[in-house]
């Protein structure tokens, strides 16, 4: 069995014109948004083997600040260069590659990729993920190159504005 968490970073400001897209920080409601989210995956007694980031500063800082959250080691997160900026396609060829060891990965990304990806992998429709949002689908197989649609299930959905 394996789990994928996939998460939109979070909420991001555009105060600051001379960054580049990659050097945009999280914002104030990002940097709450975060850990919320952090928490919430706490709640839910996740146990990673494996955290995953874009190189852009604002889902770096998502992914950290996740991790603190769920006590995973922050010098322990990946940075994947090929996270910012890929095609549906990309994501899945960055997750298959995921040591089959591993049993558990988040993979903190961006929007629209994101959203494509999660609904190429699960069976159930899913709308567009809004900032810090997570998805988790199971799959029911021994390792990241043989994940589909066909052998997932949507384990669960959630955001920083869900009504529970």
């Amino acid at each position: 069995m394996k789990t994928l968490y996939l998460m939109r970073h979070a909420k991001s400001s555009w105060s600051f014109d001379d960054l580049t897209d990659q050097e945009r920080p999280l914002n104030g409601r990002g940097r709450d948004d975060a850990p919320t989210m952090g928490q919430a995956l706490a709640n839910r007694n996740i146990q990673l083997n494996l955290l995953v980031s874009s190189p852009a500063v604002r889902a770096l800082s998502t992914a950290a600040l996740v991790a603190k959250e769920i006590d995973y080691p922050h010098d322990k997160i990946q940075v994947i260069d090929r996270i910012y900026g890929a095609e549906v396609m990309d994501l899945l060829d960055v997750v298959r590659q995921f040591p089959d060891e591993a049993d558990s990965v988040l993979l903190v990304g961006h929007n629209n990729t994101l959203t494509e990806f999660a609904n190429l992998l699960s069976p159930s429709s899913l709308p567009e993920l809004p900032t810090a949002a997570i998805v988790c689908l199971k799959f029911s197989c021994d390792q990241w190159a043989a994940i589909n649609q066909n052998n997932a299930e949507l384990y669960f959905y959630d955001h920083p504005r869900h009504e529970n």
